[in-house]
């Protein structure tokens, strides 16, 4: 008999250690955008905005004024909130419990933007996220990835779409909304997200941006996947398939 055969080690990418940010409004694509491009490259995915809403949906539970910033601040350290990483599966957990549905409610929705302006907020979720992204290898989308959370990541997008393709793509995630409130909406969101002191919605510096209106979906994550394969400096026979 000979020797058992030899494990060999993964072969090692480029981007294995890489911080890919996508940063931009409601509805621009992101989630799909994210996990795509995490899917394509091997990489793990992480939403933030999950974060925010689960945090929304604990403060809701317990009876805490979303409205009142210090109510909120007062509880902010109580939930355990973990994230998942698998692109394919991504999960989101408070206090053990699985919320993924939860989260989505129009109830979460009307109150995740009061919590998520409150400072103390973004610092508890800040901590976490970071401890999430560690040695990189990894795909983050949210509002200010870019710009706060990562800023140092190897590549950044800021992607965004006209606010009718937006409302579109919305009110057809949540089962046929009415486009024209699903569009007033979302702009409401992009003021309050945009003009908050703590961590507003910018494009970040060093960020490309990259608007998907005009493209499908294969087509936004091609892009994004061509960003990361230049920043690793590929040429053209080795890039990803």
């Amino acid at each position: 008999m000979g020797d058992p055969p030899v494990a060999l080690p993964p072969v090692s990418k480029p981007w294995d250690h890489y911080v890919v940010a996508i940063d931009g409004p409601s509805g621009s694509g992101k989630s799909s955008t994210s996990r795509g491009v995490a899917v394509r490259l091997g990489l793990r995915y992480l939403d933030t905005g999950a974060m925010y809403r689960a945090m929304t949906w604990w403060m809701l539970r317990h009876d805490v004024d979303v409205h009142d910033p210090n109510a909120v601040a007062a509880r902010v350290e109580e939930p355990e909130i973990l994230s998942g990483t698998d692109p394919l599966g991504p999960t989101i957990l408070v206090d053990g419990i699985d919320v993924g549905l939860a989260i989505r409610s129009d109830e979460v929705n009307a109150a995740v933007s009061p919590v998520a302006a409150v400072p103390s907020v973004r610092s508890r979720l800040l901590e976490i996220q970071r401890d999430v992204i560690g040695e990189g290898g990894i795909v983050v989308e949210g509002r200010d990835i870019g710009s706060v959370v990562a800023p140092e990541a190897e590549v950044k997008v800021y992607l965004t779409a006209d606010p009718a393709a937006r409302a579109r793509r919305r009110a057809l995630e949540e089962g046929g909304a009415d486009v024209e409130a699903t569009r007033e909406s979302l702009l409401a969101r992009d003021a309050i997200d945009s003009g908050r002191a703590t961590s507003p919605l910018v494009m970040a510096e060093g960020a490309v941006h990259v608007d998907g209106t005009a493209h499908t979906l294969d087509e936004v994550v091609g892009l994004v996947v061509q960003l990361v394969e230049a920043a690793a400096g590929l040429r053209a026979g080795e890039r990803v398939q």
